[in-house]
C-alpha cells in the first residue's frame, strides 16, 4: 500500500475528523475510499444500491433532526 501526503486547512480537516467519528471510521479510511471510487474504472458496473449509499455517505449537512415540521411543509 502507498502512502501519500496532502495539505488541507484546519476547518476542512476538522469537519473531515467529525465526519469519520461520526461513520466510526478515520480520516485515511474516508480518503482511501474516495480515490478508491474516484479512480474505478468506468466500464464496472456498479451495484446500484452501493452507489446510493455511496452518494448518502457523500451528502453532507443533512441530519433527520433538520427536517421540517409537517405546518412548514405544507405553508403555502
Amino acid at each position: 500500500m502507498k502512502n501519500i501526503t496532502l495539505s488541507v486547512d484546519e476547518e476542512t480537516y476538522r469537519r473531515a475528523r467529525i465526519a469519520a467519528a461520526e461513520r466510526n471510521t478515520t480520516v485515511s479510511a474516508l480518503v482511501r475510499d474516495y480515490l478508491r471510487t474516484f479512480a474505478r474504472p468506468a466500464d464496472i458496473d456498479a451495484d446500484p444500491t452501493a452507489a446510493l449509499f455511496a452518494a448518502l455517505d457523500c451528502a453532507q449537512g443533512f441530519r433527520a433532526a433538520d427536517r421540517m415540521t409537517r405546518e412548514e411543509a405544507h405553508a403555502r
